[in-house]
């Protein structure tokens, strides 16, 4: 019998990563690369275009049947195109046409956690089950839902913008979108330093020596990857930082258990992965304060940092409904 491949892309404001795999969930070669920076509609699907054919053989291309992209967003999957891509500043991308185009293979196009949430469904902790949701905490922060059993789209396909959820309605800090307190602006990876900044503000700078983290570098200089790195060491200003991010991770989990009532989330992204305890225990501290519904199974996915693309190269062979204008 001949074996059929897909392609699956997982298109993130830091990295891009294409994989060639099969219907059984296999992924046979990857590559990644930094996501480019150019100021071009074109640059990202030009970018995609040369990472497949490096990676994937006329040979090979010849079983390929389609090409799944897991992409940040908002989407229009109906157009496979970024409306918004806060994260690099850029509007109105085209992905799906120039890359059909290149390679005279169906292109389907749906949000990176969407994406994910097909693969974890399809390959990972969630088959079998009918109300999904993976949550991604990287860069930025979305998730992807199933409700009995159905994938959650919506118009446009950006049913699932929870990362836009307001936290905090003071607006104290306003998110790469240009709105304020959104759980994304203060969570993300790209924004936990900023959270950090508001905290210290509120602290007494006798505790801040405490620290040797933020007592020995400008807060402008400090990382996500830092602070949760000094948190692992016990550095107590660090893990005030990191507790109370857990509380607002919190709440945006509260926030989808009330709107989605899920039998499992599972959690991704790469602050998530480098730093699980650290993440998911204040999450489980702090989610009966405020959900209403009965919690479910929270946990780190199996696929790990595969789990979009486990979902790009699923949607070729299972492809996702087109909602309806």
């Amino acid at each position: 019998m001949r074996r059929i491949y897909a392609i699956g892309v997982d298109l993130g404001a830091t990295n891009i990563r294409v994989a060639l795999g099969d219907a059984n969930g296999r992924i046979i070669k990857k590559i990644q690369e930094a996501t480019t920076r150019e100021r071009n509609r074109y640059a990202l699907s030009n970018q995609i275009t040369s990472m497949i054919k490096r990676l994937v053989t006329p040979e090979e291309m010849k079983k390929v049947r389609g090409i799944g992209i897991g992409s940040i967003g908002p989407l229009d999957i109906k157009e496979g195109k970024i409306l918004l891509a806060p994260n690099l500043n850029l509007r109105d991308i085209p992905l799906a046409k120039p890359i059909s185009e290149e390679f005279n293979r169906p292109v389907y196009v749906l949000n990176d956690c969407v994406a994910a949430v097909v693969g974890e469904k399809t390959f990972g902790a969630g088959k079998g089950i009918d109300n999904l949701v993976y949550v991604t905490i990287s860069t930025g922060i979305g998730c992807g839902v199933y409700v009995n059993g159905h994938l959650l789209l919506g118009k446009d396909g950006n049913a699932h913008e929870v990362g836009h959820i307001v936290i905090d309605y003071e607006g104290r800090l306003v998110c790469g979108c240009g709105k304020k307190g959104h759980w994304e602006a203060y969570c993300s990876g790209r924004n936990i330093p900023r959270f950090a900044k508001l905290i210290l503000e509120k602290m007494p700078e006798s505790e801040i020596r405490r620290s040797e983290l933020f007592s020995s570098k400008p807060i402008e200089e400090i990382t996500s990857k830092d602070i949760y790195d000094a948190a692992k060491r016990g550095d107590p200003v660090a893990l005030k930082v990191v507790e109370e991010v857990g509380r607002l991770n919190a709440i945006g989990i509260a926030n989808i258990i009330n709107a989605y009532d899920p039998t499992l989330i599972t959690l991704g992204g790469s602050v998530t992965l480098y730093n699980e305890e650290l993440v998911l225990t204040p999450i489980k501290k702090y989610i009966g304060d405020y959900v209403v519904n009965r919690i479910p199974k929270i946990m780190i996915t199996p696929l790990r940092e595969n789990v979009v693309l486990y979902g790009a190269i699923a949607m070729v062979f299972n492809p996702p409904p087109i909602p309806s204008p």
